[in-house]
């Protein structure tokens, strides 16, 4: 049997929060800021961990008048989206590194 190889290229595909070479992002500063953010604390991982939501807590599925109507998660409309979710998995990172602690009550 033949194996079939991905080898041909999408120019016209950009992974989220993609910005074309020349662009100006105007969030760039507080993309930083949230990166930087350093987790060295026991009590402020745990706020880390309960602020920001494991999944995003805007999918519904909406029941009206006997139709379904879905509601897709808007998170990946946020622009800082991934740098939260980089935010929370430091905090859980640290936590479960540095102390030990289970943290499977803060993954959904």
């Amino acid at each position: 049997m033949e194996s079939i190889n991905h080898t041909h290229s999408h120019p016209n595909y950009h992974p989220p929060n993609h910005q074309k070479s020349g662009g100006f992002d105007l969030l760039h500063p507080l993309r930083r800021l949230v990166d930087s953010i350093q987790i060295k604390n026991y009590r402020f991982a745990h706020l880390i961990c309960q602020i920001i939501p494991c999944c995003c807590p805007f999918k519904r599925d909406i029941h009206v008048f006997g139709r379904i109507f879905h509601v897709p998660a808007l998170c990946k409309l946020n622009p800082l989206y991934d740098n939260f979710v980089g935010l929370r998995f430091r905090a859980l990172s640290y936590l479960s590194d540095e102390f030990g602690e289970d943290v499977s009550k803060y993954i959904c």
